[in-house]
């Protein structure tokens, strides 16, 4: 028999939706305690020094209102629920403000509508003379396009550094894209757009950019407003300005949830694969982008994309990709170099399903609650024990990846004060509790362990980290 105190942490782990150590250093307070939204899913601010933030409420409004964290006061920007068809993934899903904003007072929507059921492109104006409401009567239709489905709509848009307006678009909805759209290039579905709202191109509303990856295409069906395509629902992208990197989180069909860097042309797989797995291989045969990191559904069920940290409040996250799960309400940091094996850390968790982040003029992050509150990082001061007994203890940070197949990458935290002759223990036991494996380090010296899982069956597996009298338990699942 096992001791009760190993077999609850074993069921523990076992039931948990977390599959890493938990890191957590943050929790969540509410950002504007005395303001509530109703179903809020984006959350913009239009950069033109008035230190206003903009919520896009699903229904069909835009709310707006002092960034002051005391402000009691909120204002209907805009209200367009009589043409907005909204309900489960349609509605006003998207904003962005034009980058001279200031000067010409143009903003940008997506949205749903019925009748048919499609997809919107919009421009409208601010008011001449309230600069907290838009003129509903402004409405330019620069684009649509049919839904199929009324899933799968993607719906975020942003300007990038080039001053063309990038638009996320789902693959059409249903489930496995049964048409195929995210690989095709006859539509405009499963996609990333770009087009150019400046200079309109008759019979366009709109322009084609020069540099766009099929704008020679002689092919008369081919979309040429495509910058990237084989992508299932982009839900929220967004650019690291200060290295020009277009991030999108793409949610997965039944297992897998992805992050990619959108490269010009890039093709990303969907439904060939969904994130690095083979989901249908019917008549693939073309070059793919697999993504730079993904999770699977034993850590959420769909990925929430978010922004790269680059605030001046939290040092730690600076240059980390900071997203969650709408499901799981997770929120993790993404620290990812380019060649370099991505690290992934659970930093927090939500108290409300995560529907969107956003930043402000200084580029600090908010995190959207669905069921209608804005929250803001905190950090979490460690109030456990003396720090004067844990400052020379080793901790686990990080297992990745995880799910691994081959092998697996352990990250630990080693104190400058780090007594090296310490020996550190590894145990590996099955899900009866039978140890499998066990490995002993003297004098540590890299924070980075690699673990050979060649030999190991597919499972869930818990694996104990013993350093002196300090034990930690981790879940890690290995797959075949």
């Amino acid at each position: 028999m096992f001791p009760k105190t190993f077999l609850y942490i074993l069921f523990s782990l076992l039931i948990s939706t977390c599959s890493e150590t938990k890191s957590t250093s943050f929790s969540l307070e509410e950002a504007f305690p005395n303001l509530i939204f109703s179903n809020p899913v984006d959350l913009q601010s239009s950069k033109d020094g008035s230190n206003r933030l903009f919520v896009v409420e699903q229904q069909g409004r835009i709310i707006v209102f002092e960034n002051n964290r005391n402000t009691t006061v909120k204002k209907v920007f805009l209200d367009i629920r009589d043409r907005v068809a909204w309900g489960g993934e349609m509605g006003l899903l998207g904003l962005a403000f034009h980058p001279q904003f200031a000067s010409n007072g143009y903003f940008y929507v997506n949205y749903t509508a019925n009748n048919p059921r499609r997809t919107i492109i919009s421009r409208f104006r601010v008011s001449a003379t309230n600069p907290d409401s838009a003129d509903k009567n402004s409405e330019f239709i620069l684009l649509t396009f049919a839904q199929p489905y009324a899933n799968h709509n993607g719906g975020c848009i942003a300007f990038g550094s080039d001053g063309y307006l990038y638009i996320a678009t789902g693959d059409g909805g249903s489930a496995g894209d049964p048409q195929n759209f995210a690989q095709r290039l006859d539509n405009l579905l499963g996609k990333i757009l770009r087009i150019d709202v400046n200079n309109p191109q008759p019979p366009l509303n709109y322009g084609i950019p020069p540099d766009n990856p099929l704008v020679d295409s002689v092919n008369p069906n081919i979309r040429k407003e495509i910058y990237a395509y084989g992508l299932r629902n982009p839900w929220k992208f967004s650019f690291d300005f200060q290295t020009n990197k277009l991030w999108a989180a793409d949610v997965g069909q039944y297992d897998w949830e992805e992050i990619d860097l959108i490269e010009k042309g890039g093709n990303y797989g969907w439904r060939c694969y969904e994130g690095n797995h083979p989901y249908n291989l019917a008549g693939c045969n073309g070059s793919y982008i697999f993504p730079i990191y993904e999770y699977s559904h034993v850590e959420g069920i769909s990925i929430t994309g978010g922004f790269v940290y680059r605030g001046n409040r939290f040092t730690e996250l600076y240059g980390k990709y900071i997203y969650g799960d709408f499901g799981s309400k997770k929120i993790w940091a993404l620290d990812y170099e380019g060649k370099k094996i991505p690290i992934n850390s659970l930093i927090a968790t939500c108290p409300q399903a995560i529907s969107s982040f956003g930043v402000d003029d200084q580029n600090e992050l908010y995190i959207v609650g669905y069921e209608g509150r804005i929250y803001r990082l905190k950090k979490t001061t460690d109030v456990k024990g003396n720090s004067k007994n844990n400052f020379n203890q080793i901790k686990l940070e990080n297992i990745f990846p995880n799910p691994a197949s081959e092998k697996a990458f352990l990250k630990f935290f080693i104190p400058e004060r780090f007594n090296h002759q310490e020996n550190l223990v590894l145990e590996m036991f099955n899900i009866l509790g039978e140890k499998i494996f066990e490995r002993k380090f003297s004098n540590l010296n890299s924070d980075l362990i690699e673990l050979n899982l060649n030999n190991f069956r597919s499972g869930i597996y818990l694996l104990k980290t013993q350093f002196g009298i300090t034990s930690t338990y981790s879940r890690i699942i290995i797959t075949k």
